[in-house]
């Protein structure tokens, strides 16, 4: 079914050339409610319009490479969900800003650098991307329906749009990137890069490849997670050895006649009740979450969805990482810093981290999209907190496997400051992938020094 799609969609693009759109406009922003003082780097906002009479408008925060603009790397950011802000990612993973780490007291929360942005090596576009994320905004109600493969097309569509108006970046290498369910788009977007170039639609853009934390890939990669959770001790032998013997590899979709198998499963899930999906290294809130995550369209276990994590190591001033995120709400909801940003009024009502949509799930396996790309030559880097439950590394590992690419350098640790930082494996199609030690489901959130090495040294061709 993924090889149909990738000729169906091969055949859109060449037969369909899409209408043209007027040109992306951006506004610099120079202040943010929340810091003190004048930017210390190059912030712009604004608006794209893509898809039928530019009925969907997707919003965007363009941050210029800390380093060389002129030659540095762009990097196109999807936060996952689908449906979490583009914000989100800025401000919790890769960006040059953050909140101070401290619970809310009713003022506007106080925003600090983060030394270990991403955006010292790169400059990023961070994306609201699809339709009704973050600030991006559907003009009818039909255009609120949106899908992967749509979704796909409209990433292409504002890249297209938004180097007609910052011409001067086109000659930068261009790289896609995103973490979890982004794990489903980043490589059609990609893919549809690398075809409008080979068949010369509109100008060319200098794609060199994609990197992905944590990806969401195929449907089945929940079965790894009682591997995983036997490799970090939380089940005994005798379990573990119950549920292969008795479920054969598939914890997914059971026979209901397989009683031993399904009693197997009910114990496990009854193990790791008080387990983090995210970070199984971190306990649970005892309070409910604003908004949960979901993963491939079906909703977590109401256990799941409404704890949160608490991280007193890293934020010792809170009580719960849900503190911390809480933040980004009173923040992106006040007046003065929607007209700092430029958001259009009346476009938006609340802001929501991780929004629900309108959107279907048609692509069940981007694992056929990573093979065209790797046929095509072009790089990947694939990394894993080895902590994160959510999207194991041993799924990521085993559709990386699968791929049957010799090795080129095998398993080894990468380190950083003299300390192992994670483990690293690269394959002959070009491909790094690399496991982020003691990091949870988005790597960077827990480990900011190591992941900007790790990018510093992938994007300038050096092992890690």
């Amino acid at each position: 079914m993924a090889k149909t799609e990738i000729c169906y969609l091969l055949l859109v693009l060449v037969v369909v050339e899409l209408c043209s759109q007027p040109a992306a406009a951006g506004s610099p922003v120079k202040f943010l409610p929340g810091f003190q003082g004048p930017l210390p780097f190059e912030l712009e906002t604004g608006y794209v319009g893509v898809g039928d009479r530019e009925d969907v408008q997707l919003f965007y925060y363009f941050i210029k490479s800390e380093s060389n603009p002129e030659t540095d790397p762009v990097l196109l950011w999807i936060t996952g969900g689908p449906g979490c802000s583009a914000l989100s990612g800025l401000i919790y993973e890769i960006g040059p800003i953050t909140f101070e780490p401290v619970e809310y007291n009713g003022s506007l929360p106080t925003m600090i650098l983060n030394p270990y942005s991403w955006t010292k090596v790169a400059s990023i576009i961070f994306l609201d991307l699809p339709v009704g994320t973050g600030f991006s905004y559907a003009r009818t109600p039909a255009a609120l329906q949106s899908s992967d493969l749509q979704e796909s097309d409209h990433a292409y569509q504002f890249l297209r749009e938004w180097f007609v108006d910052h011409p001067e970046f086109l000659r930068n290498p261009l790289y896609v990137g995103g973490d979890s369910y982004s794990g489903m788009v980043v490589p059609i977007i990609t893919q549809i890069i690398a075809i409008k170039n080979e068949i010369e639609i509109k100008q060319f853009i200098n794609l060199k490849g994609y990197l992905l934390g944590n990806p969401s890939t195929f449907e089945g990669e929940k079965n790894y997670e009682i591997p995983f959770a036997y490799g970090m001790g939380l089940i005994s032998d005798e379990l573990y050895e119950s549920l292969k013997t008795n479920c054969k590899g598939e914890y997914l979709n059971i026979n209901p006649s397989n009683t031993p198998c399904l009693q197997d499963v009910q114990t496990f899930h009854k193990l790791l009740k008080g387990i983090n999906n995210p970070h199984i290294l971190e306990p649970k809130c005892k309070f409910f979450s604003p908004r949960p995550h979901l993963l491939f369209g079906q909703r977590r276990s109401l256990d799941e969805k409404f704890h949160e994590l608490n991280n007193p190591q890293q934020l010792p001033a809170l009580k719960c990482r849900t503190d911390w995120y809480v933040l980004c709400y009173h923040w992106a909801d006040d007046g003065q810093v929607r007209e700092a940003l430029n958001i259009r009024k009346g476009t938006i009502g609340k802001w929501e981290r991780c929004a629900s949509l309108q959107f279907q799930k048609t692509v069940m396996s981007s694992i056929p999209y990573h093979a065209s790309l790797s046929s095509k030559g072009y790089r990947s880097l694939i990394y894993s907190g080895d902590h994160d439950k959510a999207v194991t590394f041993q799924s990521t590992q085993a559709w990386i496997k699968s791929l049957n690419y010799s090795i080129v350098d095998d398993w080894r640790p990468w380190t950083v400051d003299n300390q192992v930082a994670g483990y690293t494996r690269s394959y002959s199609n070009r491909m790094t992938f690399a496991t982020v030690k003691g990091a949870g489901h988005t790597a960077p959130e827990y480990k900011r020094r190591e992941c900007l090495a790790m990018l510093k040294r992938w994007m300038s061709y050096k092992p890690l």
